[in-house]
């Protein structure tokens, strides 16, 4: 394991990392669909130190699913210092994360994610002590560009983690005040990329190749970071890969092969739980995102709402592409 980043010598897309989203059977068919750099869901430092079982869970990964990321969050430096240890000591991740960016109530309360972005000491001291526990492991950070529209620090806070050897920084354009609302500002990730040596991971509204293209012209961005795009179309990786090569826009999948995609993570979803009650209500959400873009998708989403076993996909499914489909 080496501490430099090797895939930047081209322009990698990352899987975001996204709670409840981005478990291993969802990167991996992401990774398969094109998509260069995942990282796991994001994991508190605070259970990691207290070796919680559940919280070891969010570090299984394959070795398939490499290079990967294991992203922390918490506010005492210490503490995170010792989850890193442990974190490489357990799975040998390609590098750690710091999720300094997430706009949660549950994790801000507890000073961590975006709440540090107006305690730059605390972060400060943060991505210190991880960068020495972690060492020779690179460490890479997510940010927002602020806490409010008042308050927009990014260039600053990425300097403060340059400077304490963070390796790259990833910058989603909305302060944690926006939350997932209104436009990413891309005017601010460019000025991070003129602050910092370091490379810049842009992302926040990146829902296609076009997209990737103009904001790498426009800020100079080391990589892009796609995620609520990808929720509903895993296949966006090869998609922007495809204009990349071609100019081109590559067609969507046909129903029916996204119908096999759906199907499979079911399936994947219970043989990993190992009870199929379970695991399918643990899919309604994930399903309700795939059902963007589908034909009839509010009827469809109703159905999804309810769905508890791998024999109402396949029902659901034969009606949807059944000719008389349209009516359903």
């Amino acid at each position: 394991m080496t501490s430099s980043l090797p895939w930047f010598s081209g322009f990698p897309l990352y899987l975001a990392p996204m709670a409840g989203v981005s478990d291993k059977i969802f990167r991996q068919f992401c990774k398969e669909r094109g998509a260069d750099v995942l990282v796991t869901e994001f994991v508190s430092a605070e259970g990691v130190f207290r070796r919680n079982d559940r919280t070891r869970e969010y570090l299984d990964f394959d070795e398939c699913e490499r290079p990967i990321g294991v992203q922390l969050f918490g506010g005492n430096a210490e503490h995170m210092a010792e989850a890193t240890k442990h974190v490489i000591d357990w799975v040998r991740p390609d590098f750690i994360d710091l999720n300094f960016g997430c706009p949660v109530n549950k994790v801000v309360a507890k000073n961590g994610g975006s709440a540090l972005l107006k305690d730059c000491p605390t972060l400060a001291a943060v991505a210190e002590a991880v960068v020495r526990a972690a060492a020779p492991v690179p460490v890479t950070a997510k940010i927002r560009i602020g806490w409010d529209a008042e308050s927009v620090n990014a260039p600053r806070v990425a300097r403060i983690l340059d400077e304490t050897g963070i390796r790259a920084v990833a910058v989603h354009g909305r302060t944690r005040a926006q939350s997932y609302s209104g436009e990413a500002d891309w005017n601010v990730i460019g000025e991070v990329v003129e602050a910092v040596s370091i490379p810049v991971i842009g992302n926040g509204d990146l829902t296609s190749g076009a997209d990737v293209i103009r904001r790498r012209a426009e800020t100079g961005i080391a990589g892009a970071m796609i995620g609520r795009a990808a929720m509903s179309a895993p296949w966006i990786f090869s998609q922007v890969k495809h204009y990349f090569a071609t100019g081109e826009d590559l067609t969507s999948p046909s129903l029916e092969e996204k119908w096999e995609l759906i199907r499979r993570h079911c399936q994947l979803a219970v043989e990993e739980w190992g009870r199929e009650d379970q695991a399918m209500r643990s899919m309604r959400a994930r399903l309700m995102a795939y059902s963007k873009g589908f034909p009839n998708s509010k009827a469809l989403r109703e159905k999804f709402q309810h769905v508890s076993c791998l024999a109402e996909i396949d029902e659901i499914a034969s009606q949807h592409l059944a000719p008389q489909g349209a009516a359903v």
